[in-house]
């Protein structure tokens, strides 16, 4: 009986053996394009290494969870971990793989704490990827756990550079701001000022559809990292309604694209660069954010209505659980922003 192409094939070694049927399956080709197999078990009968060639097929991982690749272990992962995440959060661990790649060919029960270590440290990057790096190995070894490979732990020795202090964060000052007003034409300057006047993260910013944007109410609903932060509305303040009109007219299903597709952070943050340089400042989106909450309760805008704005689950139990805040309050609490 011929076995479909790619299922693996059964050979009987010559001499006399105890389980002389090989059970082997083409993995892939040489540089002269001979085909590299994989031994996947020796059996007594051909029977018996038709079973184990469909159990091989059926679930590699109850064979051979022993020799399972790095490479191989996250994309299982990530095939069957999305429902357990946030978007934001997976997408977030996927970019962090990177780091990890030199190591991707090797079993992953043969990788040593050092080695993880070696891929936060050598990244040259900051406090928040070398955390996304260091929880997508914490990831990694529970998955592995579950799907029996053998593991001891690693992960849970990892280290990363602390998060920096939210007090290095510097709010953009008045002046800085009327000089980004003064300066609203140049290329993406509205989006800066977008942001100080709404409160968005970069991440939630460029995710945001026109579909989220209602001209009539003057609205924007978006929001991707925590649950008091997803699907809440923040009122368009009237000194950037122009800045939404005129992003709305462009082409594209997203409030801020380029050339009618997606902006990621990347190309965003390079223009950011770009920004920052022909104005002689040195602030991070990041830092749009916290201008905004620092302005609001400049002027005394109501507690709930910053959390609410902000996207923060609020710490007062009153204020969270009785406080019920209108469409009509919150647009009151932005207006004030002079």
């Amino acid at each position: 009986m011929k076995l479909p192409n790619g299922y693996g094939s059964i050979s009987k070694l010559p001499g006399n053996r105890r389980r002389p049927y090989m059970v082997r399956k083409i993995v892939g080709t040489d540089d002269d394009g001979r085909p590299i197999y994989k031994i996947i078990g020796y059996t007594a009968t051909r029977e018996e290494g038709l079973a184990l060639l469909a159990k091989y097929n059926g679930n590699p991982w109850n064979i051979d969870a022993g020799d399972v690749k790095l490479s191989d272990l996250f994309a299982q992962w990530a095939q069957d971990n999305p429902h357990k995440l946030s978007d934001s959060n997976l997408r977030a661990l996927k970019s962090a793989y990177k780091y990890l790649v030199p190591l991707q060919n090797m079993q992953y029960r043969t990788i040593r704490a050092y080695q993880m270590q070696q891929t936060i440290d050598r990244c040259n990057q900051g406090p928040s990827t070398q955390a996304k790096i260091k929880n997508l190995w914490r990831h990694l070894d529970r998955f592995a756990l579950e799907m029996d490979v053998p593991i001891k732990g690693h992960a849970a020795l990892l280290s990363a550079a602390p998060a920096e202090s939210t007090t290095s964060r510097v709010p953009f000052t008045d002046d800085e701001i009327n000089m980004i007003w003064d300066d609203v034409d140049a290329p993406w300057a509205d989006t800066v000022l977008i942001m100080l006047y709404s409160g968005w993260r970069i991440g939630e910013l460029l995710t945001l559809k026109k579909e989220d944007i209602n001209m009539m109410d003057q609205t924007m609903k978006g929001g991707i990292k925590t649950t008091a932060g997803k699907n809440r509305f923040v009122p368009i303040h009237p000194r950037i309604l122009p800045l939404i009109e005129k992003r709305m007219e462009e082409p594209g299903e997203y409030l801020i694209g380029i050339n009618g597709g997606k902006c990621t952070q990347t190309p965003y943050r390079r223009r950011w660069a770009i920004l920052m340089d022909r104005w002689g400042m040195q602030h991070t989106p990041h830092e749009c954010r916290h201008t905004f909450r620092t302005r609001l309760d400049a002027v005394g805008a109501n507690q709930r209505c910053c959390d609410l704005l902000m996207g923060h689950a609020s710490k007062d139990v009153g204020n969270r659980v009785y406080n019920h805040k209108t469409l009509a309050d919150l647009k009151k609490a932005i207006g004030l922003l002079p």
